[in-house]
């Protein structure tokens, strides 16, 4: 596999042409009052634009970045973007960690130093591992599909044989949200080298579709009624991504305004903030995350993911079994939260946490509390 080093910078051309067309957004009218209830504010968005056009530093952001080692691989005939770093103790275990969307590698900076270096934070040098992180296909950094059919089962694929590559007879995996699918085909298809996944969402679906609350705790069904609201009212993007990604891209990649306005309105809904989304992150961290999408231009062909799961009829996972171990951290503001006894049916669950705050960003929210799983579950499996 060839590998070579890999370092972020952005021409200047490219930030400048972004300040450009932020300050000339075009902002739409609102309900008065509305706030957030029909997507995204217009107030906020305005501060936020403002703050990006005139106050957001990229290059330090990039500087974060480039402050760990990134390689890009040809892995089957794709360019894969990675962060790579080695651990400090006795025997650093290799672990794959999968970011989401609307996320990216960014999501885990503030994971890969306890991962790697535990003793460095306050932890167990037995506990270290070496951190591999890639940026899936159509995201980041990584190159573009430019036929059909890239969708988690081939992302795990590719991520087998990126560990491979790298010298990883056996590792594990970790993941949210896509992480989480592409973790979960890991462990399904890929059982001879993965020792076993952990992951902060997880999406399981009742034996008795026509019973679904059967055996199940009042937690548990407050947390499906959770999920049902979730279902009605939250999910109007994946049809659009699921469905039209080409049309959608036209619009976002044209305008960094929409763009963060599309996003942004997940970190908001998606995670533990009661609402106020820079309780959880900052405007720089949501903006490093949003202008990687945008200097990449690769806002079109991360969507394209749901279409690819869904027409693949793997949305949700079909004729899949993993009997890895399996460790689950819940987290209380995550957008779905199925039982235990769901999820068992599709895996060989070994480590089930129940958290105590945190939302879908769990990299980004609670780093400590997510670390600390991490390390709990594979403990045993090194």
């Amino acid at each position: 596999m060839h590998v070579e080093p890999f370092r972020i910078h952005v021409p200047d051309a490219t930030l400048t042409d972004l300040r450009e067309r932020l300050a000339r957004t075009r902002f739409p009218d609102e309900i008065a009052g509305g706030g957030w209830t029909y997507g995204t504010n217009l107030s906020y968005l305005r501060d936020l634009v403002a703050y990006w056009r005139d106050r957001f530093d990229w290059r330090a952001a990039e500087a974060r970045l480039n402050a760990l080692p990134q390689f890009r691989a040809d892995v089957d005939g794709l360019g894969i973007h990675f962060i790579h770093v080695r651990g400090v103790g006795p025997a650093p275990f290799p672990l794959v960690i999968t970011h989401g969307w609307p996320g990216s590698v960014a999501e885990f900076l503030k994971i890969i130093g306890p991962l790697t270096d535990p003793a460095r934070h306050g932890g167990d040098p037995a506990d270290a591992f070496d951190v591999v992180a890639p940026s899936m296909p159509g995201y980041g950094f990584s190159e573009r599909p430019s036929a059909p059919g890239m969708d988690a089962e081939r992302i795990a694929g590719l991520w087998a044989k990126l560990m491979h590559g790298l010298g990883y007879a056996r590792f594990g995996a970790q993941g949210g949200d896509w992480g989480a699918m592409v973790s979960t085909y890991l462990g399904a298809r890929h059982a001879g080298v993965v020792a076993g996944i952990h992951l902060n969402m997880v999406i399981a679906f009742p034996p008795d579709p026509a019973n679904p609350v059967a055996g199940l705790t009042q937690e548990e069904v407050v947390d499906l009624m959770h999920a049902q609201e979730f279902l009605k009212e939250e999910t109007g993007y994946q049809r659009i991504q699921g469905t039209k990604p080409q049309t959608l891209g036209y619009a976002l990649n044209d305008s960094p305004a929409g763009l963060a306005a599309w996003i942004v309105e997940k970190f908001r809904t998606w995670s533990d903030c009661d609402g106020d989304v820079e309780r959880r992150f900052s405007k720089d961290e949501l903006l490093t995350n949003v202008t990687l999408y945008w200097v990449t231009e690769t806002i079109t062909s991360s969507t394209r993911l749901y279409y690819e799961m869904i027409h693949a009829d793997k949305f949700p996972p079909r004729d899949v079994r993993v009997d890895v171990p399996t460790g689950c951290a819940i987290f209380p503001r995550e957008i779905l939260k199925p039982p235990r006894a769901w999820a068992e049916r599709l895996y060989e669950v070994r480590r089930w946490t129940r958290m105590p705050r945190g939302g879908h960003f769990a990299a980004m929210e609670e780093p400590g509390l997510l670390v600390e799983d991490v390390r709990a579950f594979f403990r045993p499996l090194r």
